[in-house]
């Protein structure tokens, strides 16, 4: 790989089908080598992991950070412009093919799909430097969204999350005055029993919602800084608000329509809803902190007058 794609690749504001071509005229064997190692393991992926409600969200993780890296590919080349790659980049490479070979050998997903975040990050820090890298910290870091994560750590944080979402549950449909009781994770409303699921009220739906979150922050960059971390304080409690909407959903969609309906094609519909929402929290979170940004900004000083 050359240091120096070619200068139409450099400094442009956007991505030109002829930055493109010089791209892939001279990164096809890098593309070439990571389709053949990672094909397989995302075959295996779509046809098993991902295929759960649970881990859903890969996908769609991955194919957003893939196209958040196309993104900032033109501001990446211009800011690594004419600087030499970084010799921690081999280190960098070995460890992440350490990393899948032994994933892959030993069927441990995490480290099979976590190694190719760290080959990718090499193969930057080979070919363009440290620069680069840095350029495109926010895709690497959002990939580890779609990283599954050790089964017992996922229960042990799953289970209080199901508690304070069939809680909330609980109390908010108490109070609208249905007929609704709550054991553990099981509601009782009507005639109908429900249990709270990992993949409804779960530590991987929270995940997926914060990545939701993250993502939005990351595209609309906003100038002021109240804005940008107000709305990444208010990630975790849209989140959590936006898990509590799908299962109030459910619930009331079994009770009004049967279990049938509320374990066939609505509850799909209901997931829906969990995006919905979680998008219409995190909007009206950001124009309400619009509006604080406006008010308690600090008011520009006044042009200085000419001087005679």
């Amino acid at each position: 790989m050359q240091n120096a794609l070619d200068n139409d690749t450099v400094g442009s504001a956007a991505v030109t089908p002829r930055a493109w071509q010089v791209t892939l005229r001279h990164w096809w064997p890098v593309i070439a080598g990571l389709l053949a190692l990672y094909l397989p393991t995302f075959y295996d992926l779509a046809t098993g992991l991902w295929s759960k409600e649970a881990y859903m969200h890969g996908p769609m993780i991955m194919l957003l950070s893939f196209w958040l890296l196309k993104e900032q590919w033109p501001a990446m080349l211009h800011a690594s412009a004419d600087k030499p790659g970084s010799l921690l980049g081999w280190p960098t490479a070995i460890v992440g093919l350490l990393l899948y070979v032994i994933g892959r050998s030993q069927d441990i997903v995490m480290f099979e799909l976590g190694s190719l975040i760290i080959v990718l990050a090499a193969i930057l820090l080979i070919s363009r430097g440290g620069t680069a890298l840095k350029s495109q910290w926010f895709p690497f870091f959002f990939m580890l969204f779609m990283i599954p994560l050790p089964g017992t750590f996922v229960s042990m944080l799953t289970l209080p999350m199901k508690m304070a979402v069939s809680y909330m549950t609980d109390q908010i449909l108490f109070f609208a005055g249905y007929p609704i009781s709550r054991t553990g994770v099981i509601l009782q409303i009507g005639q109908f029993q429900l249990l709270v699921a990992d993949a409804c009220a779960g530590l991987q739906t929270l995940l997926t919602l914060e990545a939701l979150g993250l993502f939005y922050l990351n595209v609309v960059r906003h100038p002021s800084a109240l804005r940008n971390i107000g709305l990444a304080c208010f990630i975790v409690p849209i989140s959590f608000t936006a898990n509590v909407i799908r299962v109030i959903t459910l619930t009331l969609i079994t009770y009004y329509f049967g279990d049938e309906a509320g374990q066939g094609f609505l509850h799909g519909f209901a997931g829906m809803v969990l995006f919905i929402s979680a998008l219409a929290l995190i909007i009206s979170t950001d124009s309400m902190l619009q509006v604080l940004a406006k008010k308690y900004a600090p008011e520009s000083s006044a042009p200085e007058r000419n001087r005679s």
